[in-house]
Parts: structure tokens; sequence; C-alpha cells
């Protein structure tokens, strides 16, 4: 019996052609206003502090890519229930993230960038659990790109600074995390 099956080839298809067509009238396509918003801020921060506007253009290009894949695996419904439980803890790591993000932002002086850079991690760790079976080596080196960039403590110590030339990205990613968070998307 042949393990053929045009569901999984039409899946795999999706998959390959969205990760290579991952520019911004596809982000369009696939996430929100407010969601493309947070991720221009991202890449201006990233290109500012990295000084290389290639890598910035990269990792918000690996996690638009990872995001549409997660996407188009959920939507194919290939989690087992044991997967969909870590996808719940992801989610509920990624909401304590832009709760702790913007309460950082909110509150003066409270800014702790070990707390910061351990929530990124614990977001990647799961994410990394979720996607083992499904994804490529690549797609994982994707996910570790994008997480250990903005895990970074140098960054989130130059993001959070209060006289720091980030401020009003930091101010429109946590407007938009806020948005987000009031919508039930995040």
């Amino acid at each position: 019996m042949e393990s053929f099956s045009s569901k999984d080839m039409a899946m795999q298809a999706q998959k390959k052609i969205l990760s290579h067509m991952a520019n911004k009238s596809v982000v369009h396509m696939f996430i929100d206003d407010t969601s493309s918003e947070i991720l221009d801020e991202l890449y201006r921060v990233s290109k500012e502090y990295s000084g290389n506007r290639s890598e910035a253009q990269k990792v918000v290009k690996d996690l638009i890519k990872i995001a549409v894949k997660i996407g188009v695996l959920f939507r194919h419904n290939r989690f087992s229930p044991e997967e969909l439980s870590l996808a719940q803890d992801f989610k509920k790591k990624l909401h304590q993230g832009a709760m702790t993000a913007i309460s950082f932002y909110e509150v003066e002086f409270t800014f702790d960038k070990t707390v910061m850079s351990e929530i990124l991690t614990g977001c990647r760790d799961l994410l990394l659990k979720l996607v083992d079976s499904h994804l490529t080596h690549k797609s994982h080196g994707r996910i570790n790109h994008v997480f250990n960039h903005y895990s970074d403590p140098e960054l989130l110590t130059q993001l959070y600074n209060p006289d720091g030339s980030f401020k009003p990205n930091l101010t429109k990613i946590c407007t938009g995390l806020n948005r987000l968070l009031e919508e039930g998307t995040l």
C-alpha cells in the first residue's frame, strides 16, 4: 500500500511556497495590521541595533516564515493532543512575555533584562518542542535565530533605555501588543 496523500502534498506545497513569499505584500494577507506594525518596529530596532539592514530583514523574514508555517500546520490539524498542549503552553508564555514587556515599558525603572530574556528563551524552547517533528532543521534554525536575536540582553537593555533612541519604537511595539491583548489575539 502506498503512503501517498494529496492532503499531505498540499500542506507541504503550501509551506514551501509560503516560505519563499515572506515579503511585505504577502505578510498583509496572513498577518493583521497590528502585528504587521509590530514587525515593522522590530525590524527598525534590529536594523538600528545591528547596523546591518540585511540581518534585520533576515530576522524578521525568519519570524514571518515560522509564523506562517505554524499557521499552515494548525490549519491542517497536524498537531497531536500532546503538541496542542505544548501550543497552549507556548501561547501562555507568549502572553506572559507581552504583559511583562508592556509592564516594563509602563512602569519606569522596573526593566529586568534577565527576566525578559528568560521569557523569550522559554518561548523559543516551547516552540522548538512543538514543531520538532513537523519542520526541518532549517526551520528550527530560523526559530533559534529569531529568539536568540530578540532575547539578547544587550538589545533588550538598549530597547528599554528610557533615554535611548529606541523609545519611540518601544512605544509603538507596546501599543501594538496592548491592542493584540485587548482583541484577544495574543
